[in-house]
């Protein structure tokens, strides 16, 4: 968590992923991971990395990042052939994904019906 100085409340950081921190973040993470599959170039990725970061600061759950040109190996370990890519981790286990852009409320429901 950090300390958001414009509002003064506690916030989530949302996580970059890489190929060191991804067993740590991801495989062993007892709660819920949101995964967002993602490159600078990318259009849509772009209109949805802001609303990856607002929900990261509405569900309890881990929100994670992935840019895949500088983290091709896990890219292709998930098989992401399209971005923006979002994926639900639970106990290391796909849950739920989706290819292109998603809505707040869609990606929230994605989190919830992986409890």
């Amino acid at each position: 968590m950090i300390l958001d100085q414009t509002k003064g409340e506690l916030t989530m950081a949302v996580i970059h992923i890489t190929k060191e921190n991804f067993e740590k973040e991801v495989l062993r993470s007892s709660e819920p991971v949101l995964l967002d599959f993602w490159a600078p170039w990318c259009g849509p990725c772009r209109m949805v990395s802001p609303i990856v970061d607002q929900v990261s600061n509405e569900v309890d759950a881990k929100v994670c990042k992935i840019n895949i040109d500088e983290q091709q190996e896990l890219a292709s370990s998930f098989n992401v052939m399209s971005i923006p890519t979002l994926m639900v981790m639970q106990d290391g286990e796909i849950v739920d994904s989706s290819v292109g852009f998603r809505g707040k409320e869609q990606i929230k429901q994605m989190l919830a019906q992986s409890r």
